[in-house]
């Protein structure tokens, strides 16, 4: 019996080739990471986001600490950020603290967890690596906000979800 496995979309094509490099260019030279480390922060965030606007659980979806980087990046951009979730949601996607959402006894890496599952769901190739939280500020050229776990082993928590 052959098992059917359904193509994974790059979130990159969801934006023009060219805002899609100035989003990159701002996160290596703010974050101080080479190029592709950027494109590969940029690309899970607008998968998350696509995630997002597709997310009909009501349970919150949150970035890993180094994908919000790039949620943050985009959201500088408020014009082309608005335009975006008007194509992708039909509705402004919003990006409010942990608290804010009364969402804080969620378990942050179980929130992460089905927010990958949910990008998979949506069709985007999810980069598990920039999701593991320690494994990504492992990297050569990782951003400086990459923050300490506390020894415990566990990624650092971002603090936002939607």
């Amino acid at each position: 019996m052959t098992t059917f496995t359904p193509a994974r979309a790059s979130a990159r094509s969801l934006l023009p080739d060219e805002f899609f490099a100035r989003l990159v260019d701002r996160i290596a030279e703010k974050e101080g990471t080479d190029r592709l480390f950027a494109e590969r922060v940029m690309e899970q965030a607008l998968g998350f986001l696509a995630a997002c606007a597709k997310n009909v659980s009501g349970r919150p979806l949150s970035p890993s600490p180094v994908v919000d980087i790039g949620w943050h990046t985009f959201l500088l951009h408020t014009r082309q950020y608005a335009e975006f979730c008007d194509k992708v949601a039909g509705r402004f996607i919003h990006h409010e603290p942990y608290e804010a959402t009364g969402a804080r006894h969620d378990d942050p890496q179980e929130v992460r967890l089905r927010t990958q599952a949910a990008m998979e769901a949506a069709g985007y190739v999810v980069d598990h690596e920039l999701w593991s939280g320690a494994a990504a500020c492992d990297q050569g050229g990782a951003p400086r906000s990459c923050g300490d776990d506390g020894g415990g082993g566990n990624p650092p928590d971002c603090g936002h979800v939607i």
